[in-house]
């Protein structure tokens, strides 16, 4: 999840009735374009991913101390600015990262220079003017969106969280159009300046928060400021790589593949917001939930898309360019090797974290109370679901990988339909399983989520390609039991710390007891002389 965003994807599946994805034995119809130039040499895999990921650990730090300073403002305002940012969060995917990076780069892929400038101007074109209509119907709209987000015995002010949200709304925009830069830039692999442009969010915002009072108008304004300084830090290396658009409503003979592509999305899209409306109608509840739930909730997702952003979603974010110029080369050597390597990194990493978090997730939670005399709900609420999402990141390390080998070659309607059913699926998990498990429920059902959808996709895969089975059975094989141990380290170590709640145990917690949950993960990586470890020890001596 990206700032502000929805913090992680949330599908299950049922019987999977879609045809298999085999690959077409000749190349699929390109239009009118000219084949793609040879490619230019390119970073090592390996430098591409410690750059996005340390892109994304500093976006995730930041985002800790733009969290830690929100919360000292008053719950009610924190929880109506939470209902408010997820108005134009439920259409970010669609339009922005999500639909965006799978849809554009795959086909921008195949095309010559020129055509790529081209298509690059008409789509950035069709956006703005679907986001400025967007925009302006959220405006008008608004009473009737918080409403529909808010339960009728609503723990959220709705005149506030509509006064808020008629502010937030041109975020859809400036996060639409900060799309577009990432995308043409990750598209040819420059990862550095759209992995850091989260950080100009966050410290934009930062300095917004602190500088400016605290007031509704002021909270929602440097949530804004962030949103442009996100775009602004992204256009001089667009200049600098020659790939800066200039918007235009005009057509391509690609812009038709691109939005083919971005369709089947809406369907994803909307069943994601079935199941983003229930949870937010849900924690607004004030018969199940208390003021300050709203928050909490914000606190755990940022803790788990620092999580899930750093050790997951940034190692993928780096594969799928390559994914897609294998793919356009037909070369399904090369990707079912890199499919390997994609589960291999994201589950070896996720493994540790998700263990550490289900041990630890209350002194996690800790690190947003900069006071002694912190919200106990808030508190609760936040380690709570925490502690559910945790179990969610190995399954969802499997699907962020899978789902991009299907978007990578244009196969988007399979992979689609699993998640739109998983989304629809996860709400009957939710009615069933948090009135009866509590803040864990949430988690719970995500997890299950994973397991089922990444099920799917293996099925679906192998059907395609032949998915490599035992090489990834035997990966996990090793690493579950590993991170198992570290868990339990982490665990009994924090049985002699000091209680969680205030940032100062938080701290000290996190770093003596997930030290010693690491240090046995690493020791027994090493035991099992684990590719993975030895590529880190190196990157850390270097």
């Amino acid at each position: 999840m990206e700032a502000g965003g929805w913090p992680l994807p949330r599908t299950t599946v049922g019987p999977v009735t879609v045809p298999p994805a085999a690959p077409d034995p000749s190349p699929p119809p390109q239009g009118p374009a000219s084949p793609a130039p040879a490619p230019a040499p390119r970073r090592s895999l390996r430098v591409n991913t410690l750059i996005v990921m340390a892109g994304t650990l500093g976006s995730r730090l930041s985002g800790i101390v733009r969290q830690q300073i929100i919360n000292l403002f008053d719950a009610t305002l924190t929880d109506a600015f939470t209902v408010a940012v997820r108005v134009p969060n439920l259409l970010r995917e669609l339009l922005a990262e999500g639909a965006l990076v799978n849809s554009f780069i795959p086909v921008y892929k195949t095309l010559d220079t020129a055509d790529r400038k081209k298509l690059a101007q008409a789509f950035s074109g069709v956006l703005i003017a679907v986001n400025l209509l967007l925009m302006a119907l959220g405006i008008f709209a608004a009473p009737w969106i918080v409403d529909l987000l808010t339960a009728a015995n609503s723990n959220v002010d709705p005149a506030l969280a509509t006064y808020m949200t008629r502010l937030v709304m041109p975020f859809l925009m400036l996060i639409s159009l900060s799309a577009v830069a990432m995308g043409l830039l990750n598209a040819d692999e420059h990862f550095k300046e759209s992995s850091f442009a989260p950080v100009a969010f966050n410290l934009a915002s930062i300095v917004a928060l602190l500088l400016l009072p605290d007031t509704a108008t002021w909270l929602a304004f440097g949530w804004l400021i962030g949103g442009v300084a996100q775009l602004v830090v992204q256009l001089p290396a667009l200049a600098r790589f020659g790939v800066l658009p200039t918007p235009a409503l005009r057509g391509h003979p690609a812009l038709g593949r691109v939005l083919r592509q971005m369709a089947p999305f809406t369907l994803t899209a909307g069943a994601r917001q079935v199941l983003n409306v229930y949870v937010t109608r849900l924690l607004t509840n004030s018969s199940q939930f208390p003021v300050g739930t709203q928050t909490g909730y914000a606190n755990a997702e940022a803790l788990f898309t620092m999580a899930n952003g750093l050790f997951v979603v940034s190692p993928v974010l780096a594969l799928f360019p390559r994914f897609s110029q294998h793919a356009a080369d037909r070369d399904w050597a090369a990707f079912r090797a890199l499919t390997v390597q994609g589960l291999r990194t994201t589950t070896f990493f996720a493994a540790p974290m998700s263990a550490l978090l289900l041990a630890l997730a209350p002194y996690a939670v800790s690190l947003f109370n900069l006071g002694r005399d912190f919200e106990v709900a808030k508190f609760q609420a936040g380690s709570g679901i925490l502690t559910g999402w945790a179990l969610a990141l190995i399954p969802w390390a499997v699907v962020t990988v899978l789902l991009r080998t299907f978007y990578a070659r244009e196969r988007t309607r399979e992979a689609v339909v699993v998640s739109a059913a998983g989304f629809v699926l996860e709400v009957g998990l939710y009615n069933l399983l948090v009135p009866r498990l509590g803040f864990l429920g949430f988690g719970v059902s995500t997890a299950i989520s994973g397991v089922l959808m990444s099920g799917a996709l293996i099925l679906m895969y192998r059907r395609a390609l032949g998915f490599p089975s035992r090489e990834v059975a035997g990966h996990l094989l090793r690493v579950v039991p590993l991170a198992a141990a570290a868990g339990l380290a982490a665990w009994l170590v924090s049985l002699v710390m000091p209680e969680p709640g205030f940032i100062v145990p938080g701290v000290v917690g996190l770093a003596l007891a997930g030290g010693v949950g690491l240090a046995v993960y690493l020791a027994g990586a090493l035991a099992l002389r684990l590719p993975e470890v030895a590529g880190v020890l190196r990157r850390l001596g270097r």
